[in-house]
């Protein structure tokens, strides 16, 4: 059988490699918000049409916070929040991984 610190290296060697793939990868949602512009005459707001942008929700100090990100941002922020979904993910597999192979070591 292996030693603890063999077992806990071998894990985190994995672990490490399957997370560098997941880089970047942000917790929080982005949304898109339309609104009206601070301009007096502005005619896609007189109209109607409204003007997008973007915002990003998270939790910081257990309260919501929110930030505008700057369109030339959001695929890279899009992408981020996917791996971070991915990471959940992965963070679960990994426990179940760890408890199944320490109960076949005990058998």
């Amino acid at each position: 059988m292996k030693t603890k610190n063999t077992y806990n290296q071998k894990l985190a060697n994995e672990f490490l490699c399957k997370l560098k793939a997941l880089l970047p990868c942000f917790k929080g949602s982005l949304t898109e918000v339309k609104k009206p512009c601070i301009r007096p005459n502005c005619v896609a707001c007189r109209e109607g049409a409204r003007h997008a942008s973007y915002n990003f929700s998270f939790y910081e100090d257990g309260k919501r916070r929110c930030a505008h990100v700057p369109r030339e941002l959001v695929p890279i922020l899009s992408q981020g929040l996917e791996n971070g979904r991915k990471l959940e993910k992965l963070m679960s597999q990994e426990t179940i991984r760890v408890l199944k192979e320490y109960q076949q070591s005990k058998e």
